[in-house]
């Protein structure tokens, strides 16, 4: 790391993920010295708390939900740059000098990494195929694609909005407002157990019929309601449980 450039702040948004949170916090330490690691809990009752708090600078509690979790963990943040992750997402060996590099364009404000699911099968091929071809060809980009973005420009485009899903496509929508963005060439590995939990093809349709119905311009309230009983839970408003690998398991991107 050079002394021009900036800290990089790691948020890392939480709930039930004790069986990751360790290996997920240790993987994101070994990328380098000059890191801030920043860990929201929205709640957990399974003992995250305890297993994170070694490992990170900085945990904290939010209320439940990625958004406001991410906004909270962004708030405290000390680093010039934020890069969210997730706890099930396993980043590459050479991201933060790759961040570094992008960002040291002035016209740079964000971007992402692409993804890859780390199995053979040709579904999950076309489904990390179709999350890249997103951000290329519509613009926005979903949280397992690691989005990082100036701390600056973050504040100036109000966060992350509270929205039940689909926050992280909101988000690099405004941030592509405000300058451009950038898809590394490096992949973030995503574990693709929602896709094992609802099934590979079943996920897959539902996922891209989601994100098609988003770039046609449907509201984010309908596209939960369809997301919500894709879950088997029905109507509401309250916002799920999305996190708990052992009762509910979120679709990738999207809680």
């Amino acid at each position: 790391m050079n002394s021009s450039d900036p800290l990089v702040s790691i948020i890392v948004p939480v709930l039930n993920e004790a069986d990751l949170i360790e290996a997920s916090l240790r993987q994101l330490r070994s990328l380098g010295p000059d890191l801030e690691i920043i860990v929201i809990d929205g709640g957990s009752s399974d003992g995250t708390w305890s297993l994170a708090e070694p490992l990170a600078d900085r945990v904290i509690s939010a209320r439940r939900g990625r958004a406001s979790q991410m906004n909270a963990g962004a708030e405290i943040a000390r680093g010039g740059v934020l890069w969210f992750m997730h706890a099930d997402l396993e980043a590459p060996s050479h991201s933060i000098a790759q961040i570094q590099k992008a960002l040291s364009d002035p016209r740079v404000v964000g971007g992402c990494f692409r993804l890859r699911f780390p199995r053979r099968e040709l579904i999950y091929r076309v489904s990390d195929s179709l999350g890249n071809l997103g951000v290329n060809v519509f613009g926005f980009s979903l949280g397992d694609h690691g989005i990082f973005c100036r701390r600056t420009v973050f504040r100036q485009v109000g966060g992350y909005p509270e929205v039940p899903i689909l926050e992280d496509a909101e988000i690099y929508r405004r941030l592509r407002g405000a300058g451009r963005t950038v898809q590394l060439r490096e992949e973030v590995v995503s574990d693709p157990r929602a896709f094992e939990a609802h099934g590979r093809y079943r996920t897959t349709a539902v996922y891209f019929s989601i994100l098609v119905l988003y770039v046609l311009g449907v509201p984010i309230r309908v596209l939960n309601e369809f997301h919500r009983r894709f879950r088997g839970q029905g109507s509401g408003s309250e916002t799920p449980n999305w996190r708990r690998p052992r009762d509910k398991i979120r679709l990738a991107g999207l809680h």
